[in-house]
This record gives C-alpha cells, sequence and structure tokens, in this order.
C-alpha cells in the first residue's frame, strides 16, 4: 500500500476530474448483465453512458456544437476511424500479434463484427464490450494511428482474457487483474509514467509497477462503483501474479524500441498464429 499511500492525492485529483455518474466514470463499457435491457435500466453502473451509441437512444449531435463544428461530421469521422483500425489490423505489430493470440485460443476477430468505431464522452478513447464481444474505438477522441493502435492493443488484451481466463467482470479481482495486466502490456513506460508523476530519477526502478498500478486503479474506479480503499486493495492482492503474466505479448513493451516487432515475431514460437 506505501505506493498508494504516497500517491493518493494525485490519483484522486485524476479520478475526480472525469464525470461520474453517482460515483463511477468508465473508459470501458464493461457490462455483466445478460441483456441489454439491464444495461439500459442501469447504464451509468457500467459506463454505458459515456458510449451513447451503446444505449437506445444513440448519440444526438447538439446544434450549437454543430455550428461550432465541434460535432456533424460523425459519418466523415467514423471512416477516417474505421480506416485507421482497418491500417493498424494490416501494419501494427502488437495488433496483429493480438488478432492471432485470439485466433490460435479459439476467439477470431472479424473486424466488422468485434470492432466498432463509436462516438464517445470526451473523457474515454475505447473500451470494451463483453455482452457482444465488441471492442469500441471512440472515433471522436482516437483520432491518430499511433492511438487507435494503443486501443486496440490495450482492449484486445481484455478480449484475450475474457476468452481465455473464463473473466468475470462482476469480481474485482478479476477486473483488476486485466486492467494491471493491460496497462502492463499496452501502456506504461518511463516516460508515461514520468508523465502521470509516478517515476523521476530517484525512483526508477519502481517506475514502471507504479505507472501501471495507477492505470489499474483509475480504471477500476472508472468502470465499477466501489470504494476507493476497496480498489487499491483489490489492485494490490492480484497485483504481483497479474503483473508478472506477459501473455500473449511475452514482454513488456518499451517505447521507441523494436521490442513491438521482436514480440511479433516469437508469437510463433508460443504457438499463435500471427497473420
Amino acid at each position: 500500500m506505501g505506493f498508494f499511500t504516497k500517491a493518493e492525492a494525485k490519483a484522486q485529483e485524476k479520478i475526480d476530474t472525469s464525470p461520474k455518474p453517482d460515483s463511477t466514470s468508465s473508459d470501458k463499457p464493461k457490462t455483466e448483465t445478460n441483456s441489454h435491457n439491464d444495461q439500459d435500466s442501469t447504464p451509468k453502473e457500467w459506463g454505458y453512458d459515456l458510449y451513447p451509441e451503446r444505449r437506445s437512444e444513440g448519440f444526438k449531435p447538439k446544434w450549437s456544437r454543430v455550428f461550432l463544428g465541434l460535432e456533424g461530421h460523425e459519418n466523415i469521422d467514423k471512416l477516417k476511424c474505421e480506416r485507421n483500425v482497418y491500417w493498424c489490423a494490416k501494419n501494427s505489430p502488437l495488433v496483429k500479434l493480438m488478432m492471432g493470440a485470439l485466433k490460435s485460443s479459439g476467439c477470431p476477430i472479424d473486424l466488422r463484427r468485434h470492432i466498432s468505431c463509436e462516438v464517445c464522452d470526451t473523457t474515454v478513447t475505447g473500451g470494451y464490450d463483453p455482452v457482444l464481444n465488441q471492442i469500441v474505438v471512440c472515433q471522436n477522441m482516437a483520432r491518430k494511428q499511433g492511438m487507435v493502435q494503443g486501443v486496440l492493443t490495450h482492449e484486445m488484451i481484455h478480449m484475450f482474457d475474457y476468452c481465455n481466463n473464463e473473466l468475470d467482470f462482476r469480481n474485482i479481482d478479476h477486473l483488476a487483474c486485466t486492467e494491471i495486466r493491460a496497462a502492463n502490456l499496452a501502456h506504461c513506460s518511463f516516460l508515461s509514467a514520468m508523465m502521470q508523476g509516478d517515476a523521476s530519477l530517484f525512483n526508477i526502478k519502481q517506475a514502471h509497477q507504479n505507472c501501471v498500478k495507477t492505470k489499474a486503479l483509475a480504471s477500476v474506479l472508472a468502470v465499477r462503483n466501489v470504494s476507493r480503499q476497496a480498489a487499491i486493495e483489490a489492485v494490490e492482492r492480484v497485483f504481483s501474479r497479474c503483473y508478472n503474466d506477459l501473455e500473449p505479448i511475452g514482454r513488456r513493451i518499451r517505447r521507441n524500441s523494436p521490442d513491438q516487432h521482436r514480440a511479433y515475431l516469437e508469437g510463433p514460437m508460443y504457438g499463435y498464429d500471427v497473420y
């Protein structure tokens, strides 16, 4: 708990800046209900309020924002987003590795069926909907290929866990574990740790772990209506085991390094049918 105690004020400030429906906000439209009637009745509980196209009423542009040029071009944004998704599926080593790992695990990805570009709340860039087994890429926020690659890799790790590990999003330990793995494999580097305030020249050794803990904690709080203390305890309970689980990428990716290509080339060694 030492790291979380030191980072309490900073992390609390970050979490409080995102809109919380009752007590949650989300960067993932996770839900454990078995019907969309349940989703519609409690959209805020599972983050569906941040994904208007996941709700029955859909996205409705506001005339004031259309007049300012901020909305009203959703079809163009969707087309650009779909082009970026296609580019990543054909060119990104990490996305191709994840698609191959999912295929080898019996959960092949069809781009049109399993990936959806949608308008989202401005606090999120993507999400994973386990009810529809579908990744959401926020077309209004993830506008560049690099960001789309990050979203796809992150959400495909959740999809991989859901496919292989009987992931139960109702279990806070399961949720904490998959968020730790996604942050560990797809996001955190020394640079990102520095940007989050989790690292300095005096704690380089712990920089990556602190970055992973910060991001995983924020994601758990965003997705689940629990107290901060309960989320911290969940992250700490599973951290060691989940942090050391590098499946299926096999290594932590360093920024501006050949690690992505190395991981892709090593995929067949672990039985993955890489594309």
